[in-house]
């Protein structure tokens, strides 16, 4: 994978906008890259807004410098060097209807001032000029950055009914920002929060994660308890009486714990005052989440609080559990239940100690192996498996120490 230089990604922005400019056609920075900008955050990539329209940007650029995969929407992509990344230039438009509630029907090439008022928060609707260093703002949104608001463009319920993921963006931009919800615009979300569900659950979900991820999370998840927002996409986690909300309270302390959590940690810390293994099976299946989150996920809370009575649990079945692929986040779960609870981490410590044993003593090659069972004359049946995990057990419990006891137990297992 290619590391994009943030300097150079910066340097082609300026003479993407420098180039445009010269064959005289406006063009602007616009969106995100001016918000983070101005609050002196460097930002992740950069959108440029012009005139020209996308025939004319790729007879600019050349067509071996450009993509035209958003071109219906009047967006090509400029590739830059190696490590500059690349930007997409889009011409100022004017958004048609959004009948499905995620996307415009048709575009419109307009305006910039047009752009900035179909964008759908004041403090992405603006642009910059890096040639005349000059924000251009049609929409108020230096005054509410200023002021660390987040406001919907004009009418918040008609931003909201053209896309409802929004809704989403608004609780993830107050919380990552820490800026705060503008009263109209949080009524709104409020009002409007079921109607996420028409939203695909790959996009709801690619906006939980960025905020389950960030050290703002538990903000982020306040915000969604208190829009009605978690009641559409995780009704399970949402507290019904005074008992929940003082269960939601430890389950926010524990996911606050988490330093720089992966998402599916995250998600099993949310999930883990509320949810068995089962319903965090369902749950990631609902969220179409990837085999290994959603194993990773299930694990955990199937696993959790497993470790508790590690020093006096048989070896064979804790070295299961320190051998497995997800012990470290559930090390890291389990150390934050312990902080938030006040309670001894020596189980932990012990557990850590146990890890750093040879692999050859944590976790020795098996005794016994499926091709071994065949060649001493058995058939391949589902009782291997029984038969394979019995003689392991009994191996690492130091019960058996070669392969002709190993045999012998297998057999006596198997009847002779």
């Amino acid at each position: 994978m290619v590391r994009i230089l943030s300097e150079k990604q910066r340097k082609f922005a300026v003479y993407v906008v420098q180039k445009l400019r010269s064959a005289g056609f406006d063009a602007y920075w616009a969106g995100g890259c001016v918000r983070d900008e101005l609050i002196h955050r460097v930002p992740s990539d950069y959108d440029i807004a012009t005139s020209a329209t996308p025939s004319e940007i790729r007879e600019l650029f050349t067509h071996r410098r450009t993509l035209a995969i958003g071109a219906a929407f009047g967006v090509i992509t400029v590739l830059g060097g190696s490590d500059a990344g690349q930007i997409d230039v889009a011409t100022f438009r004017q958004d048609a209807t959004y009948s499905d509630g995620r996307h415009p029907d048709s575009v419109m090439f307009s305006t910039a001032e047009c752009d900035a008022k179909r964008r759908d928060f004041t403090i992405n609707g603006l642009f910059y000029d890096p040639v005349d260093n000059c924000v251009i703002d049609f929409v108020g949104g230096k005054a509410d950055i200023e002021a660390r608001v987040i406001r919907a463009i004009g009418d918040p319920k008609k931003r909201f009914e053209e896309d409802k993921l929004r809704m989403l963006r608004a609780v993830r931009f107050a919380s990552i920002l820490e800026f705060d919800l503008e009263e109209e615009t949080c009524s709104v979300i409020k009002k409007m929060a079921a109607q996420v569900a028409v939203v695909s659950v790959e996009r709801i979900v690619a906006e939980f994660r960025r905020m389950l991820t960030d050290v703002h999370r538990v903000v982020a998840a306040r915000l969604l308890l208190e829009t009605g927002l978690a009641a559409a996409i995780l009704p399970e986690v949402v507290p019904g009486d005074d008992a929940g909300w003082r269960r939601m309270e430890h389950t926010l302390l524990v996911l606050d714990s988490l330093c720089e959590p992966s998402f599916s940690l995250a998600l099993a810390a949310l999930l883990s005052d509320w949810a068995d293994g089962q319903m965090a099976q369902e749950i990631c299946c609902r969220w179409r989440l990837s085999n290994g989150d959603k194993e990773r996920v299930v694990w955990l809370i199937d696993h959790l609080g497993q470790l508790q009575s590690a020093k006096s649990t048989r070896w064979s079945k804790l070295q299961e559990i320190l051998v497995s692929d997800g012990i470290e986040d559930l090390l890291l779960l389990e150390s934050a239940i312990a902080t938030v609870e006040g309670l001894s981490s020596e189980h932990l410590d012990y557990c850590r100690a146990c890890l750093t044993q040879p692999k050859d003593v944590l976790d020795p090659p098996p005794l016994l192996t499926g091709d071994d069972l065949i060649e001493h004359g058995r058939q391949p049946g589902p009782i291997f498996r029984v038969v394979l995990q019995r003689v392991r057990h009994a191996q690492l419990d130091k019960e058996i120490e070669t392969s002709a006891e190993a045999l012998a137990l297998a057999d006596d297992i198997m009847g002779q």
